[in-house]
């Protein structure tokens, strides 16, 4: 399997503080990324599904014994972007690294970790605390296959909502937002608007109460469409919002209501803009003046649209 990024993503490398590692880190990181390039041609590329889930086992165990180096957050390991996705938060308080694994029957697991440099204060007596800094690694536990309500759950890095994230926004307050994409099964794929803050301890936890969003009470904000159609889900940095395509069922039966693998772009944009630490909706903007080649102008025929990610 290849893990193709889509249309609207702009996927960029991380690019880490080289100067702090020494060519003799370079060195022993670069033949570690060796290592790994040759295990993910079969993790990815494998055509039979036993041999893909018994290399990603030696997969996850090798990246279990790099990541345990605290200068490995420094390496970018760019000879692996196009399998996995790996992203530095704009703070580089964290890298988060997460790849997907695809069944027979077009079903998908998740794996990841994610790398901290957290911040943690101790108490030293009644009236002093102490700031020290720890490194932490964080290995994420795809649980998605047991949630029946995606947008509402609640969860850390050992019971992870998998997903394959493509970008992260830093907002103003304690939290930082993910776009994921999930290729869910053989009829729909989903995209998300993912939450991720850190608890006094360091602990990750993924969903956060942050959205004002009409008729939804929701951790994470899903869009669920067919899957031979693209929809855009991008960050805005010069609007400073997340715009979105509206998704609707391509026909006006009113039966297809809810049943997404009828849904995709209407040619609508809608936004979540940042304000007082929360996420709010904003319904068909206007994205004239923005748009670019990967934005819908009008609503797509489903039977004419070249699927986001095609598994082979």
């Amino acid at each position: 399997m290849r893990l193709i990024f889509f249309s609207f993503l702009i996927l960029v490398s991380n690019h880490f503080a080289w100067a702090q590692l020494s060519e003799a880190d370079i060195k022993y990181f670069s033949q570690l990324e060796d290592s790994l390039i040759k295990i993910k041609t079969k993790v990815f590329y494998s055509k039979k599904e036993a041999n893909r889930f018994e290399a990603n086992k030696q997969f996850i165990a090798l990246w279990n014994s790099i990541l345990k180096d605290e200068k490995s957050i420094q390496y970018p390991f760019d000879s692996l972007k196009n399998d996995v996705s790996l992203l530095l938060s704009p703070d580089k308080k964290f890298r988060i690294i997460t790849w997907d694994m695809r069944k027979d029957d077009q079903t998908y697991f998740y794996f990841g970790f994610i790398q901290v440099n957290n911040s943690k204060t101790t108490k030293k007596g009644l009236f002093k605390k102490e700031t020290t800094s720890q490194y932490e690694v964080f290995q994420l536990i795809d649980k998605s296959v047991t949630v029946k309500t995606p947008e509402n759950y609640i969860a850390n890095a050992d019971k992870w909502f998998g997903m394959l994230y493509v970008d992260i926004i830093k907002s103003d307050d304690d939290y930082y937002t993910l776009i994921g994409w999930d290729g869910n099964n053989q009829l729909t794929q989903r995209k998300f608007i993912d939450i991720l803050s850190f608890k006094s301890d360091g602990t990750p936890v993924f969903g956060k109460d942050v959205f004002k969003f009409p008729g939804k009470f929701a951790k994470r904000v899903m869009f669920e469409y067919a899957g031979e159609v693209a929809m855009s889900l991008k960050y805005n940095d010069k609007r400073n919002q997340i715009i979105f395509s509206h998704l609707a069922p391509n026909t006006p039966d009113p039966t297809l209501e809810g049943q997404f693998q009828y849904y995709g772009p209407d040619g609508s944009f809608d936004a979540l803009s940042p304000k007082k630490g929360k996420w709010i909706y904003e319904q068909d903007i206007d994205i004239r003046k923005d748009k670019d080649k990967n934005d819908n102008s009008k609503k797509p025929d489903p039977n004419k649209q070249t699927p986001v990610y095609k598994p082979k």
